[in-house]
């Protein structure tokens, strides 16, 4: 199984799907992790390199970098991410049939790659205030911008979790969400 979180940024899709992550271990399931972005970081490492700055520490995203890096990947290539996660996916899957497979960084344009390996869409929704205020308080090296193309809404969704609240409630979403995709 695959479950793929999308959400606009500062929304929590990371948080929330480290929570599943959490969930579904908690009952025994195997699970891993997968970054349908995994490629964008270790480019924006390269670029840094070649600017001739430090490597941002793993997590801190230079948002912008990371928006065109993507934007042009996709177009050299349509499935340049989607694909190295099918593959990556796949071998998970053939190796543990049983495993869940997590991506918490699904955009618009991965839907239709995704959706052809039968992924689980769920949708992590926060209010614009809300969102930006934890958008900013990420630390990025530099803030994406949230009307670029990679960044807009996916109109498909299997479940909706919204993240109004406290961690708490969150966490209680997750627990509920894996409840009903292990039925």
């Amino acid at each position: 199984m695959i479950i793929a979180s999308h959400g606009r940024p500062g929304a929590g899709k990371s948080t929330f799907t480290g929570m599943l992550r959490d969930e579904l271990a908690g009952r025994g399931h195997p699970v891993a992790l997968v970054k349908l972005g995994a490629p964008l970081y270790d480019l924006q490492a390269a670029v840094y390199r070649a600017a001739g700055m430090p490597v941002p520490e793993s997590g801190r995203q230079d948002g912008a970098l990371l928006n065109t890096l993507g934007q042009h990947l996709r177009r050299i290539n349509p499935d340049s991410l989607t694909g190295r996660f099918e593959r990556t996916a796949a071998e998970l899957l053939r190796d543990r049939p049983d495993m869940v497979v997590l991506c918490d960084d699904m955009r618009p344009a991965d839907v239709e790659a995704l959706r052809k390996l039968d992924a689980v869409f769920v949708q992590v929704w926060a209010p614009d205030d809300l969102r930006l205020s934890r958008k900013s308080g990420r630390g990025d090296l530099s803030k994406g911008a949230d009307d670029h193309p990679t960044e807009g809404d996916v109109a498909e969704a299997d479940h909706r979790v919204e993240n109004t609240g406290s961690l708490t409630a969150l966490r209680e979403r997750a627990r509920l969400l894996a409840t009903e995709v292990l039925r």
